[in-house]
């Protein structure tokens, strides 16, 4: 998708599509009150346009509501739509994002392959900057389908998509937002594209592959490794996941070092890149099995997150490492009673096959912590026991140190996903105490989301660190007005703030 940022005056725009928002300023309350909905824009054209319209009560500029005319009096754009932000004081610069993915994905059907989206005048809302930003991310986000493998794939992308600031606006600024946002946005798709992929098309190797592509187009150090090189470095956790499958593991590492930046933080950012999850030995259900391919979401998005880090260019050295490998069960595979040994020395007692991806991180934590990381952030869909704590609207962050969630915590404004910080306690740790090694892979029923980053946490010791339990919102279940069912991308705008708030 072609994307572009002007400034001109939203009546002079041709365009097939331009869209505007409108936010509810009805502050009543009660049976009888009626929405106020009032255009987000100056553009006197535009307002005249739209007037009758809104009038009528037809359309009251609930979040993601949209309304279309055509043939728009005035105005040089062919069709004019009205997106809703939702109630006065409660839009913000993630309704804008939404909004412009849902204006994408009301065009896709329709055969409109060109829209403007103009953000909207209103400080209430939100800074100009960070509305451009947003809506070059939603528009890119809203574009994505993943319907990759249809034989009769029909093309109903949208070729152009311009944001529309105010001629007024301070136009240096909201380049570089726009610039942010689409580099941000195109990273968000490439992790989505990855989990979007089948197992028996993304192997680890080929995880590894596309990884150190991506790499080198965008001027990242990049490694890696297999089976070899987990020996040499004793990463038993990690191989006793990998060691039933006919496909080898990959350790992926990228590396971001900014020229002239040798002192300061190093941050870790490790993925859980399990690329299906038969559960091995423990093995899962049958229901549901086929979207086990997404449980290398953690991966992907800390490869994204280096995509973005890597075009955004932040004063901080990175560290990115995806611990890949397939989770089968056959006759080489591990069992439940056997004892690994971690590279850090750790014995771990397997109690269930099933709850590999914290071995794989385990190893992979260390690793980073040996190659300098002094914090670190781990991103995996770990357990289903976090999705019934959070349900599917929040993801689960667990910490060893304040400091460094309130810099996560602080950046999730801008990046508009939602964590829920949950606790940590030797209370929890004691529940996966091993009597015949170190520690367990599981600590029973319950607070299974917890003993599973205590685990961790384990691994991690006293370098600051957080984990990422993105297991209830890696994947949509059901389509929404500003994105298609399927791969989120989750945790890559997130890490990316977090990233940044080291500069």
């Amino acid at each position: 998708m072609k994307t572009e940022l002007s400034f001109s005056p939203l009546a002079q725009i041709e365009t097939e599509l331009l869209a505007v928002t409108a936010i509810d300023t009805q502050t009543a309350k009660g049976p009888d009150v009626k929405p106020e909905p009032v255009l987000l824009t100056s553009d006197e054209a535009v307002r005249a346009a739209a007037a009758a319209v809104l009038s009528t009560g037809e359309f009251k500029a609930a979040a993601n509501e949209t309304l279309l005319l055509h043939a728009p009096a005035g105005l040089k754009a062919k069709r004019l739509l009205i997106v809703g932000l939702g109630k006065k004081g409660k839009a913000t610069v993630h309704a804008v994002r939404n909004a412009a993915g849902t204006a994408v994905r009301y065009t896709k059907p329709r055969a409109i392959r060109e829209l403007a989206f103009a953000l909207p005048e209103n400080d209430s809302v939100g800074p100009l900057h960070a509305m451009c930003r947003a809506a070059a991310e939603g528009a890119i986000v809203g574009d994505f389908d993943p319907d990759t493998y249809r034989s009769e794939r029909k093309d109903v992308s949208v070729h152009s998509f311009t944001v529309a600031a105010p001629p007024n606006a301070d136009q240096a600024a909201v380049k570089a937002a726009f610039n942010a946002g689409v580099i941000i946005g195109d990273s968000q798709n490439f992790a989505r594209s990855l989990v979007n992929e089948p197992g028996n098309k993304l192997t680890p190797t080929v995880f590894g592959q596309r990884a150190a592509k991506m790499a080198a187009e965008v001027g990242l150090k990049s490694e890696v490794y297999s089976t070899e090189k987990l020996h040499e470095l004793k990463m038993g956790a990690f191989w006793s996941v990998s060691q039933g499958s006919e496909e080898p593991p990959a350790l992926i590492v990228l590396k971001y070092e900014p020229e002239g930046v040798t002192e300061g933080p190093v941050l870790g950012l490790v993925g859980k890149g399990i690329t299906f999850d038969t559960g091995g030995i423990s093995i899962k259900p049958a229901d549901n099995m086929e979207k086990m391919k997404y449980d290398m979401a953690g991966g992907a998005a800390m490869v994204g997150a280096m995509r973005a880090i890597a075009l955004l260019k932040p004063r901080v050295r990175v560290i990115g490492i995806v611990c890949s490998a397939e989770n089968m069960p056959d006759g080489k595979a591990q069992k439940p009673g056997d004892i690994q040994t971690a590279m850090s020395g750790k014995t771990i007692e397997i109690i269930n096959t099933d709850a590999e991806g914290r071995l794989v991180l385990a190893d992979g934590l260390t690793y980073a912590r040996s190659l300098g990381a002094t914090h670190l952030i781990d991103a995996a869909t770990l357990t289903g026991a976090c999705v019934v704590a959070l349900g599917m609207i929040n993801a689960g962050a667990f910490s060893n140190d304040d400091a460094t969630i309130e810099k996560f915590q602080a950046g999730l404004a801008t990046s508009g996903e939602k964590f829920w910080r949950m606790p940590l306690g030797d209370e929890y740790y004691d529940q996966i105490r091993s009597d015949i090694g170190d520690i367990k892979n599981t600590g029973g029923r319950w607070g299974g989301a917890i003993t599973a980053a205590e685990f961790l946490h384990a691994f991690a010791e006293d370098t600051p660190w957080i984990h990422l339990d993105i297991a209830g919102l890696a994947w949509i279940e059901d389509k929404k007005p500003f994105i298609a069912k399927g791969p989120s991308g989750v945790a890559v705008r997130s890490i990316l703030e977090w990233v940044r708030s080291y500069e």
